[in-house]
């Protein structure tokens, strides 16, 4: 008796990965609904009380010096090698390729170049946002502090916001971003802010970075990925005016490029047709009939039938021309 295998899920998975799908005619995406703006402002705002704890030197960078001097990674050296590793999930270079990876896999399984386009846009607006930050306000990190107690800020440095934690939450976040279903989105989004929990935490563990600059960059990467909704109008765009650029090259290439067009000659000038009523008829020209040939023309009685060798009719030597009286016959 023959039974059949019952499918894991993962079974099911890569079932469903083996089937092409077609262009997604309603692609979810994200609308800057009321709540989001709530978040985007909360978060802003949070964004803006850590820079402010920060230059006036509060009870947060008394929480910096502290937490420096406890010297986290000779506490716990056991796990020092394990975080060193797990640090690069905040690295921008393996993080990008990773994520690109599977989201160019992605576009070309369901025809859009959306995933793509959204992960450029939020990787850019973190190089700005965050390297603007970094470069005004010149904070130096741990290792290269000079006063004990201050803020170290506007001192050359480029270390706040911590530029591990907003790439960490941003690469792994848009993940969360792009999901296809609500389902899918919650847990890409538990497992995204674990994970940039953890770099950002890696950071402070290292001593590369002050606690602030980790808060701060986890609000820096959310702010990213809560305006992304007012960029999707300018990734339609781009992603449509892609496929009429790869359209035109194919046509190129196939020898069906539309044909330039003619230039416009310039339009001829008619005379109008004279009428048969502004003609005199002294001005018309005589003209034979179109049945009749040209010449003299003879009455049918005066034809003669002619054959190629002669005519056909004998001769009569006692018919006169017309108009002559005839003889009398016997």
């Amino acid at each position: 008796m023959r039974t059949e295998r019952n499918l894991t899920r993962l079974d099911r998975v890569f079932a469903r990965l083996d089937r092409e799908p077609e262009r997604p005619a309603h692609i979810d995406v994200p609308k800057m609904s009321r709540h989001r703006v709530a978040l985007f402002s909360a978060t802003l705002a949070f964004y803006g009380a850590i820079v402010w704890a920060v230059v006036i030197t509060s009870w947060l960078v008394r929480l910096d010096w502290q937490v420096m001097f406890f010297r986290p990674y000779q506490q716990w050296s056991e796990i020092h090698a394990f975080v060193d590793y797990y640090v690069v999930l905040g690295q921008r270079g393996p993080t990008a390729v990773m994520i690109a990876a599977w989201l160019g896999w992605r576009s070309w399984r369901q025809h859009t170049l959306r995933p793509l386009l959204a992960l450029a846009t939020s990787l850019l607006l973190l190089n700005v946002t965050v390297g603007a930050a970094k470069i005004g306000m010149g904070r130096l990190g741990p290792h290269y502090a000079t006063t004990v107690g201050s803020n170290e800020m506007w001192l050359g440095g480029d270390i706040f916001p911590s530029g591990h934690t907003a790439n960490a939450v941003v690469t792994w976040g848009i993940l969360a971003y792009l999901a296809s279903t609500p389902a899918a989105r919650r847990w890409l989004s538990a497992l995204s802010a674990v994970t940039s929990l953890g770099v950002g935490l890696s950071t402070v563990y290292l001593g590369t970075h002050w606690l602030s600059d980790v808060l701060l960059g986890w609000a820096a990467g959310l702010l990213i990925l809560l305006a992304l909704p007012w960029f999707e109008p300018l990734i339609a765009r781009a992603e449509a005016g892609i496929f009429e650029l790869r359209d035109r090259w194919r046509a190129r290439r196939a020898g069906t490029a539309p044909a330039p067009t003619a230039p416009v000659e310039v339009p001829v000038l008619l005379k109008p047709r004279e009428s048969a009523q502004d003609v005199s008829p002294t001005a018309r020209t005589p003209r034979a009939p179109v049945y009749l040939a040209p010449g003299p023309h003879t009455a049918r009685s005066e034809r003669t039938p002619v054959t190629p060798v002669g005519s056909r009719r004998p001769p009569q030597t006692d018919r006169g021309t017309r108009g002559t009286p005839s003889a009398a016959r016997p």
